[in-house]
């Protein structure tokens, strides 16, 4: 079984907008129902669970209403967003087959490659990460001043992230879970953990800044 955890319970204040960002609107509709939609096209047989922050539940419900959209499971989440991730996974009945995926609310194009590509790396591996080349110049910044980088041997990490279940749960029964950055850093505190990289996508952006939702308006009408 594969289970799909959208983390959306971040309050955007990076974005600058008087609501989250995942609840503005692109095309004509919230930015996280395009998401919701994406993975439900990519991964039709998948349980899909929306962490909210338990203030935004009210906001969701009457976005749903008005839009005549159907919600995933909502799940409560909490201050970090390990912390949410891990409400996520306590509503998840792991088994050794299994698998989770864990899936930015802001990120409204993950597509159905990405996804059966994430699901058969898994075959050899206990969690794979879509992943894009660095286009810009990069500069390594420390006390003394400033260097060149060599960007070809870094990559932008996108998600969804995918993982066997049962492992991902116990890399979250730790109680730092909050001091690691994302999933795949907490799997590797797990001794003998496999990640891999597959290819993700340039278009699988991540909305975080206003002008971002300029550039998902040209993605989404190019995609139709």
């Amino acid at each position: 079984m594969v289970s799909i955890i959208i983390v959306a319970a971040g309050s955007g204040a990076r974005f600058g907008a008087s609501i989250p960002k995942q609840f503005c609107l692109l095309g004509g509709r919230p930015v996280l129902m395009h998401t919701i939609d994406a993975l439900r096209a990519a991964s039709h047989d998948a349980r899909l669970l929306l962490v909210l922050s338990p203030l935004e539940f009210e906001r969701w419900t009457q976005l749903c209403h008005d839009y005549g959209f159907e919600s995933p499971q909502v799940v409560a989440g909490g201050d970090s967003r390990a912390e949410s991730v891990k409400n996520a996974l306590d509503c998840i009945n792991a088994g050794n087959d299994d698998i989770v995926m864990v899936h930015d609310g802001a990120r409204p194009f993950p597509t159905k490659v990405i996804v059966e590509a994430l699901t058969s790396a898994l075959a050899e591996a206990d969690g794979a990460i879509p992943v894009v080349p660095v286009t810009d110049s990069l500069r390594m910044i420390d006390d003394k001043g400033s260097r060149p980088a060599d960007r070809s041997q870094y990559r932008a990490v996108q998600t969804p992230q995918a993982f066997r279940a049962a492992l991902l749960k116990k890399a979250y029964d730790r109680n730092d879970i909050s001091a690691f950055t994302d999933d795949a850093s907490l799997m590797e505190s797990i001794d003998g953990c496999r990640l891999t990289l597959i290819d993700g996508n340039p278009t699988n952006i991540k909305i975080t800044n206003p002008y971002d939702i300029a550039v998902a308006e040209a993605i989404l009408k190019a995609r139709q």
